[in-house]
């Protein structure tokens, strides 16, 4: 029933969506100051950025007129609606991006978790979503002078749900295994277990299933690299991107990762002249030839295939060489020196990466001059190798950065000038290493001496020295020992 007080009718979506449109291009400081029975402290309390949930907050009390609290029901628990604030921001390139997951609900850790998704309390919270996206202009000092662009009801469609509900399933089975400590985003696909924040990342509990191991606190979150693909293709209406199942029905049935090895399989022992006259493509044996035939067996056209977009999954095409090697070592982006001597591990762009990301290999094998189809599979870094020999061999390098890199010159045989550091190399890690991104080197140091384009090619150090760009390098022969399609020797 409509409540005048309130102006709509909190047992219906309909009604409330209809009065939330009243928020659009509205900043949330207008929102607040049409309320008079907000008081000044109230304003203030929105405005602190350090309140966890103050925006949402101030729309629930400032605008729709409930009291914000931390039952476990619904916002609007009559209609069944979840209301959610949540952030978006403008790449470089002018893209909306998602700011952040959207946190659905806390795991409980303190007794049984449900086996049934649709019986889930994630799936109460999940199944309608009022959305309201603010755009977080960092160049504001205040965040109530952030501008609501987008609201509307959400329930994420039938091909979503197919792939929710086997993240969520497959969430339950590691819980219920006793595995919660060994969770990460990386595990699925669109429904994540995420930590919320450093404090969070900190805090550990003890499970309530197998030996009650301590496991850092969790909640179920739609990933933001889903969030960003809700954003840019379900809300602002951006056209859709190729999709790799075409029926839905199958998502149902089989897995994602199943799926993508069924369709390779049928092309297993096919060369790449062979895929070239199949595909109508000229064999030019660069290295963006075997990127390309992969999309082509997949039937999209690149890496932004709509199951990839909103899993974060990227595309790695390896080629394992005749003696049963991998030619190269896979590289990352680069870095900067002065963010990793500043970071933590935990709150590191790397560990964000292996954490969050699943890397699809694309595998080709050597036959003579020619590479072969061998196989595929969906992969991410194991908790282990993340939490243990990663952490490590990451803080390695911080501490030379920190320390001081130490740099020997020498000349090369071509009669080049040529520095080499005392970072780790390949041979004293087991995982990752860093090296040179670039094939310009680049230096400035302390006494004046300058090598190539510093401003374009270097960072700087945080001794004041420059050197040339870096990034980390998964080790090839530690990525061999991940696939599961080549027999390990």
């Amino acid at each position: 029933m409509f409540d005048a007080r309130l102006g709509y009718d909190p047992a219906s979506p309909d009604s409330i969506e209809h009065f939330a449109e009243g928020l659009k291009d509205k900043t949330f400081y207008e929102v607040i100051s049409e309320n008079s029975s907000i008081t000044s402290e109230d304003i203030e309390s929105y405005a602190n950025k350090l309140r966890k949930g103050g925006l949402g907050n101030l729309l629930e009390e400032g605008y729709f007129g409930y009291k914000a609290n931390s039952k476990q029901e619904s916002d609007f628990p009559e209609a069944g609606v979840e209301l959610k604030a949540t952030p978006f921001e403008y790449t470089k390139k002018g893209q909306l991006r998602a700011g952040e997951r959207l946190v659905i609900t806390m795991i409980n850790y303190d007794g049984p978790i449900e086996d049934d998704f649709y019986h889930s309390h994630a799936w109460d919270k999940m199944h309608l979503i009022l959305l309201v996206y603010y755009w977080r202009n960092k160049t504001l000092k205040r965040n109530l002078d952030y501008k609501i662009k987008y609201v509307q009801m959400f329930t994420p469609p039938e091909q979503d749900l197919a792939i929710i509900k086997k993240d969520y399933e497959n969430i339950v089975k590691k819980i219920q295994d006793g595995k919660a400590h060994e969770l990460s985003e990386g595990d699925t696909m669109y429904l994540g277990a995420c930590t919320k924040g450093s404090t969070a990342k900190k805090s550990i509990v003890p499970q309530f299933y197998g030996d009650k191991l301590p496991a850092k606190k969790r909640a179920f979150c739609l990933k933001n690299s889903y969030m960003t693909y809700v954003l840019n293709h379900y809300i602002a209406g951006k056209e859709t991107n190729d999709s790799i199942v075409k029926n839905v029905e199958e998502l149902k049935k089989k897995s994602f990762s199943d799926i993508l090895k069924e369709i390779v399989n049928k092309y297993i022992g096919m060369s790449d002249k062979e895929l070239c006259k199949i595909f109508h493509r000229e064999y030019n044996g660069n290295k963006a030839q075997w990127n390309d035939l992969a999309f082509k067996i997949l039937g999209v056209r690149n890496e932004h295939a709509d199951e990839f977009e909103k899993a974060n999954i990227r595309v790695k095409t390896i080629r394992i060489n005749e003696n049963n090697s991998i030619r190269e070592n896979m590289s990352f982006s680069t870095f900067k020196f002065m963010d990793i001597a500043n970071e933590e591990f935990d709150d590191s762009s790397l560990y964000e990466y292996f954490d969050q990301t699943q890397l699809f290999f694309f595998v080709w094998v050597q036959d003579g001059d020619l590479y072969r189809v061998k196989g595929c599979q969906l992969w991410n870094m194991p908790h282990d190798d993340l939490e243990h020999t990663v952490r490590k061999e990451w803080e390695d390098v911080k501490r030379v950065i920190n320390e001081g890199v130490k740099f020997t010159k020498c000349i090369n045989s071509n009669g080049e000038i040529k520095f080499k550091n005392n970072f780790p190399n390949k041979k004293q890690t087991q995982i990752i290493h860093i090296r040179p991104h670039s094939k310009k080197a680049a230096y400035r140091f302390k006494n004046g001496e300058e090598y190539g384009n510093v401003n374009r090619d270097a960072y700087e150090l945080p001794n004041g020295e420059y050197m040339t760009k870096m990034s980390f390098w998964l080790n090839n022969d530690y990525v061999l020992k991940q696939l599961d399609c080549i027999d390990q020797k």
